[in-house]
């Protein structure tokens, strides 16, 4: 929050411009940098035009609350109001997004969506939006947990007219409205309904400040429901002792002031993201408060698509390993950090306020927010420099807070067919165990082919998909990654070798010429057309995987060569040491050998590399990759 003050103070403040010099000076303060010209531009516009319809409703005494943050969410509201129901005297805060919007129309497919001509591509709708916001802080906010009524939210657009804006009411809904510029009288109505004008609203915005990050009761009770009732997983052997030391482990910090962290190791489908879903969906159906996380925008977007996709509300308890960075300690009972092995040094980056920055790592952030934080990691899927997710790492910083760190590692898998064989023969293959390469020995569950040219594999993946298979192609990152183009344009076929050229995936969130966005690349069956890297590929599976091995892993003599320069992966900085980047190469490689369920077809752009691979491979292996 920048600025909390009654409304008609803020008025005042905003009328002789001291409100927008101490706004950008406490922006620049926070964030490090000064705002942008388009936010201060609203600060000195729509603030003003809020204030005077808090004044004309006779709302001088509210409480307004500027650039409101939502808990545990990089997200902001432009202000939420803080006072009392005129009616019930209950705590009341109306949500507002202020827009200086005039010329705006619904998407014509999607009416959640909206075109604005300043802006490149779709936005939300502002009542949409504004709804989100509302919902998601009863979600999370304990002082309103349990009680949405006392939220409401509003899109004003003060610039725009009731003509202008009429195709965006059409999703208005009881929890948000939109008003124009010159539906004010109807604005002042609104407050006048949920906001008293007998008392200050500090107490109110008070209340809110003070409510404690957690998800609500109803959420839980709502995600118990879809998450464990929506498929029952079936866990085995080892999953299950897991599942039950987690559960124990909260059992004990539920009767005691015990904290205890939890980890699971295994391989690529081993389960890790089973049990964490049934850990959640058994956590909710008990009422204990609970959060997944990952540091992966692609596992993350997935898991809330999967696990939500009837519930949107659900999804939000979804977060990133970088959403705790100011969350209480021992706020939630159990953290649940899946893909653990992509945990960083720190959580701040270039866009992290300066307010926020700290020396603290990202391990420490999650091991202090919850009284049970349960770490899920597979060390050999660590694939980028600073990634800090390993078994010692976890186990040191528990041992600085003196606290008991079991592990319980996964054996069996059920990725690549369930082939305990072929992931041996994978993980010797790049020398991340002792002994050297092995010489494929097919069983009857996993198939491994090699392609001679990267046209034969693509061609002998379309026949899989064509029998009803999912497939994808997948390469280590040897090639320049252009900028996505503009709509209308073709991508760039950056992936060259010989003749053949295909686009890297995509990696924004919007879908460009008939491509998914990023993190769907390896669940849409519109991502086969382009190749996957290791950032899109991990945490997924699929039924058939064609991997090419670039020059950056070359087989020179008895061994393996990396070559740093052939990378062009931007996470390899000049400091990134030799051995740090031979190891993450070499897992890179790992994570995309064991993406497929019934079969991998490899190739390597490197004559000699290739030739290698076919004495590996076998026989069985070597004839021509045909459909």
């Amino acid at each position: 929050m920048l600025f909390r003050a009654s409304a008609k103070t803020v008025a005042v403040m905003a009328l002789d411009s001291s409100l927008h010099l101490h706004l950008t000076e406490r922006f620049t303060r926070i964030r490090g940098y000064p705002p942008n010209a388009s936010e201060a531009r609203s600060w000195e516009r729509s603030i003003p035009a809020l204030t005077a319809v808090l004044n004309d409703a006779g709302l001088g005494d509210v409480e307004v609350m500027l650039e409101y943050a939502l808990p545990m969410s990089s997200k902001r509201a432009d202000a939420v109001l803080a006072g009392f129901h005129p009616r019930t005297g209950d705590p009341s805060y109306v949500v507002v997004e202020l827009k200086q919007w005039s010329d705006v129309v619904p998407d014509e497919d999607d009416p959640v969506l909206c075109h604005v001509p300043s802006y490149g591509q779709p936005v939300l709708n502002p009542v949409e939006q504004v709804r989100r916001y509302c919902e998601y802080l009863t979600n999370f906010n304990g002082a309103v947990a349990g009680h949405p009524e006392r939220v409401g939210g509003v899109a004003f657009l003060h610039n725009a007219t009731a003509f202008d804006v009429a195709a965006l009411c059409e999703i208005e809904s009881e929890g948000a409205q939109l008003f124009s510029g010159d539906a004010r009288g109807g604005f002042i109505d609104y407050v006048r309904a949920r906001l008293s004008s007998e008392c200050s609203g500090a107490a109110a915005a008070d209340a809110l400040l003070a409510g404690k990050s957690v998800p609500s009761k109803q959420l839980m009770a709502v995600a118990a429901q879809e998450v464990r009732e929506r498929e029952q997983f079936v866990l085995l052997d080892e999953q299950q002792v897991a599942y039950r030391k987690v559960l124990s482990a909260v059992r004990k910090a539920q009767q005691s002031d015990h904290k205890e962290v939890v980890v699971i190791t295994g391989g690529p489908g081993t389960g890790k993201s089973v049990i964490a879903l049934s850990l959640l969906g058994e956590l909710y159906r008990r009422g204990i408060p609970a959060l997944h996380a990952t540091g992966s925008q692609s596992f993350t977007k997935t898991m809330r698509k999967v696990a939500g996709a009837r519930k949107r509300e659900v999804q939000d308890l979804f977060k990133y390993f970088n959403s705790f960075m100011t969350t209480e300690r021992n706020s939630l009972d159990v953290l649940v950090c899946d893909e653990a092995h992509r945990i960083r040094e720190t959580s701040a980056n270039r866009y992290t306020p300066a307010a926020r920055r700290t020396d603290k790592q990202q391990i420490d952030e999650l091991m202090d927010v919850a009284k049970v934080p349960v770490f899920l990691l597979d060390e050999h899927q660590v694939v980028r420099p600073g990634e800090m997710g390993t078994v010692e790492d976890i186990r040191a910083a528990a041992a600085r807070r003196g606290l008991n760190c079991p592990v319980v590692r996964l054996e069996s898998q059920f990725r690549c067919g369930g082939s305990d064989v072929y992931l041996r023969w994978v993980v010797r293959l790049l020398g991340l165990e002792p002994g050297d390469p092995v010489v494929w020995d097919p069983d009857d569950r996993m198939q491994l082919l090699l392609a001679d040219s990267p046209e034969e594999m693509e061609t002998f993946l379309d026949g899989r998909r064509g029998q009803g298979y999912s497939a994808r192609m997948s390469a280590g990152y040897c090639w320049q990654w252009s900028p996505e183009p503009k709509p209308g344009q073709p991508l760039p076929t950056d992936v060259r070798i010989g003749a053949w050229a295909r686009p890297w995936n995509l990696r924004g969130d919007r879908s460009v010429a008939g491509a998914p966005p990023s993190a769907l690349w390896a669940t849409d069956p519109a991502g086969f057309g382009q190749i996957g890297c290791v950032y899109t590929a991990q945490g997924f599976e699929y039924d058939w995987s064609g991997v090419i091995i670039g020059p950056d892993l070359v087989w020179r003599g008895d061994r393996w060569v990396t070559d740093r320069t052939a990378s062009k992966d931007p996470v390899f900085k000049r400091s990134t040491p030799d051995a740090d980047v031979d190891r993450l190469i070499r897992n890179t490689y790992k994570v995309l050998l064991t993406r497929g369920m019934v079969g991998t077809v490899v190739y390597s752009t490197d004559r000699e590399t290739q030739e290698r691979l076919r004495e590996l491979v076998g026989a069985s292996g070597s004839v021509a990759v045909t459909a």
